[in-house]
C-alpha cells in the first residue's frame, strides 16, 4: 500500500504538482488527428493535466495548441473563428498563430504595436500515428518524438481510437497493467457470446492464476503472466509498461498478427483520456479494428460525442443481472466498460492506504516505485526515466511453452525486433 502523502503525491497532476511537473516532461498525446483532420477547421477544446487548451490546424495545416482564453478579456477562443493561419477572438478580434502569438488586434489603431507584447501559452505538438502529441515541459528538456512502431506504419495497417474514463489517471493505468485480473472480470460463462470477454473454451480460462514477473528496463519495465496450461505446458503472455503512462500488450482473436496497447493521460486529478492503438505486425493491413473495437465497446455507437461511454456510472453500466447469472461474470456488454466500471466505482482517487495486495500486484508495486523515482529525480533536476530511451520497436505476445521452459530465452528476441535496448 502506499501512504496517505504518497497517493496524493503520484495522483496530482495539475500545474506546479510534483507530478505534473514529471509527466511534462514526456510527449503526450492531447487529442486524435481526426478530429482537426483539415485547415481551418472548428478548434477543439482539450484538457491536459488541469490545463484548459485550444487545440487548432492552420491554414498551412499547422496544429497549435494554446491556452483555451484569450489575453485580452479571457473569453474562450473556442468561439473563434480559425482564420489565415490564426484563431481570432470572437469578443475584440485578437487573433493568435500557432506559436501563441498574438499578429492582429481589431479593437486597435493600425499603428499600435501592442500586439508584439502579447503571447499566450502555447506548446509544441508533433502529428504522429494518428495522434496529435504535445510537449508541455522546459523547451530545452524536450525528449525525442514519440516514434513508436505503430506510429510508424501506414493508416491502413493500424487503428486508434480514445474513450474518456472518470477517474484519476493511475487507477485507470494501475488497471490497465493488472494481469491478474483478465480472466476473472472478462469471463463468459458461454463460448458464443457477443458481449465480450473470454468463453469457457479460451486459453485464459483454461489456465491457471498467474505468477507474475518482472524485469525493469531503461524505459520501464517487461513483465510476465505465467500460468498453467494443463500438466506439461505453461501459457505465457508478455506485456511492456513504457514511462510515464503506455502499455503495450498482445493482440488476440484476429486473422491479423498484432500488438496493441493503451495510453493513460490525466485531463485533471478526477478524469482521464484513455488512448487506445493497434497496429498490424506483419504489414498486412488490420481490417479488424472496428471488430476489435466492438468486442470491446469502443465501437461505432458506443461512444458518446464527447468519447464517453454510452455504459456509465450515470446509467449503472446498464448492468444487466441476469446476464450476471447466466452468461458473463459481470452482467456488462464489453471489456472496456467492464475495467471502467470496476475502476471508476473505487471514486475519484482511490484510498491506496487501505489495500491489501498480493503477490500477482507486482506490476502495480513496481509501477508505484518507477513513478515515485521519476518524480525524485525531476525533484532534483534529472531525467525520468525513459524520456530519452530506445524503447520505440517493441512488441507483446504470448505463447503456450513446455512446462520449464524460459520465456525469456524464447520470446526476448520477439518482443525486442531490430531493438538495441531489452
Amino acid at each position: 500500500m502506499l501512504s496517505h502523502d504518497e497517493n496524493g503525491l503520484l495522483t496530482r497532476t495539475g500545474p506546479d504538482t510534483p507530478m505534473g511537473e514529471t509527466l511534462r516532461r514526456y510527449w503526450m498525446p492531447a487529442l486524435l488527428a481526426s478530429e482537426i483532420s483539415e485547415a481551418d477547421c472548428p478548434p477543439v477544446r482539450v484538457k491536459l493535466l488541469g490545463e484548459d487548451l485550444l487545440a487548432f490546424r492552420d491554414t498551412q495545416g499547422r496544429v497549435g495548441l494554446v491556452d483555451e482564453f484569450c489575453a485580452h478579456r479571457r473569453t474562450s477562443l473556442w468561439l473563434g473563428r480559425n482564420e489565415e493561419c490564426g484563431i481570432r477572438c470572437v469578443y475584440h478580434g485578437w487573433k493568435y498563430d500557432v506559436d501563441g502569438r498574438c499578429v492582429d488586434m481589431m479593437n486597435e489603431p493600425a499603428e499600435s504595436r501592442l500586439r508584439e507584447e502579447v503571447r499566450i501559452t502555447a506548446y509544441p505538438t508533433v502529428d504522429l500515428g494518428g495522434i496529435i502529441w504535445a510537449y508541455m515541459g522546459p523547451p530545452d528538456l524536450r525528449p525525442p518524438e514519440p516514434a513508436f512502431e505503430w506510429t510508424q506504419v501506414s493508416e491502413e495497417q493500424r487503428g486508434v481510437s480514445k474513450n474518456w474514463q472518470e477517474c484519476n489517471w493511475l487507477q485507470a493505468l494501475e488497471g490497465g497493467v493488472d494481469t491478474a485480473h483478465v480472466p476473472i472480470l472478462h469471463r463468459n460463462f458461454t463460448a458464443n457470446t457477443t458481449k465480450g470477454g473470454y468463453a469457457p473454451n479460451s486459453t485464459f480460462a483454461k489456465a491457471g492464476p498467474p505468477t507474475v514477473e518482472v524485469d525493469t528496463t531503461d524505459y520501464g519495465y517487461r513483465y510476465a503472466g505465467i500460468r498453467s496450461f494443463g500438466d506439461d505446458e505453461i501459457f505465457v503472455r508478455t506485456y511492456h509498461f513504457v514511462m510515464p503512462f503506455h502499455q503495450f500488450r498482445p493482440g488476440e482473436n484476429t486473422v491479423t498478427p498484432y500488438t496493441t496497447g493503451h495510453i493513460w493521460v490525466p485531463i485533471d486529478d478526477d478524469n482521464c483520456m484513455v488512448y487506445n492503438w493497434a497496429y498490424s505486425t506483419n504489414g498486412d493491413p488490420f481490417d479488424e479494428w472496428d471488430m476489435v473495437e466492438t468486442r470491446l465497446g469502443r465501437g461505432p455507437g458506443q461512444l458518446q460525442p464527447d468519447f464517453r461511454s454510452i455504459r456509465n456510472m450515470d446509467n449503472q453500466y446498464l448492468i444487466d443481472r441476469v446476464m450476471q447469472k447466466n452468461e458473463n461474470f459481470t452482467g456488462i456488454e464489453g471489456v472496456n466498460n467492464q475495467d471502467q466500471a470496476v475502476q471508476e466505482m473505487m471514486g475519484a482517487v482511490v484510498d491506496r492506504t487501505r489495500e491489501y495486495l498480493t503477490s500477482s500486484d507486482l506490476t502495480i508495486v513496481q509501477l508505484r516505485r518507477l513513478l515515485l523515482e521519476a518524480v525524485r529525480t525531476v525533484s532534483d533536476g534529472g531525467d525520468p526515466p525513459g524520456a530519452r530511451s530506445a524503447y520505440y520497436k517493441l512488441r507483446a505476445l504470448d505463447r503456450i511453452m513446455p512446462k520449464g521452459a524460459s520465456w525469456r530465452d524464447e520470446m526476448l528476441p520477439d518482443m525486442y525486433p531490430d531493438s538495441v535496448s531489452r
